[in-house]
C-alpha cells in the first residue's frame, strides 16, 4: 500500500526548532518535497530533495530549514530552525516516483501525506 506518513509537528515559540518526518511506504521516490499552507493563503513549496541527494529551498526558508533523507528507511526529514510566526502552517510532504524538474513550482506529484500542523508563537 502506497503511503506518506508525516510526523513531528507541534507548537514552539519564535526562534525554536522542530523536525518533521515523512515516511514513504509501498514505493521508492525519485523526488520528495515539503509544502505548507497557512490559513487564508495558498499552498507553497518549502524544500525538495532528490533520492540521489540534490536539494533546493524556497527563499523564505533558505538558511533556516534543512531537508535530508534516510534512503534505507525511505524517509525524508525537514529540520526547521529559527522558526518565525509566519512559518505557522499545515505542512505536507509530497512525492513523485521520478526526478521532477522544477520541484518547487510543479504540481505533478504522485502522492501526498495527510499533513502535520506547525504553530509558532511569538
Amino acid at each position: 500500500q502506497v503511503q506518506l506518513v508525516e510526523s513531528g509537528g507541534g507548537s514552539v515559540q519564535d526562534g525554536g526548532s522542530l523536525r518533521l518526518s515523512c515516511a514513504a511506504s509501498g514505493f521508492t521516490y525519485g523526488t520528495m518535497a515539503w509544502f505548507r499552507r497557512a490559513p487564508g493563503k495558498e499552498r507553497e513549496a518549502v524544500a525538495f530533495i532528490y533520492y540521489s541527494g540534490g536539494t533546493g529551498y524556497a527563499d523564505a526558508v533558505e538558511g533556516r530549514f534543512t531537508i535530508s533523507q534516510d534512503n534505507a528507511e525511505n524517509t525524508v526529514y525537514l529540520q526547521m530552525d529559527a522558526l518565525k510566526s509566519e512559518d505557522t502552517a499545515m505542512y505536507y510532504c509530497a512525492a513523485h516516483r521520478s526526478i521532477l524538474w522544477n520541484p518547487l513550482t510543479t504540481d505533478a506529484w504522485n502522492f501526498w501525506g495527510q499533513g502535520t500542523q506547525v504553530t509558532v508563537s511569538s
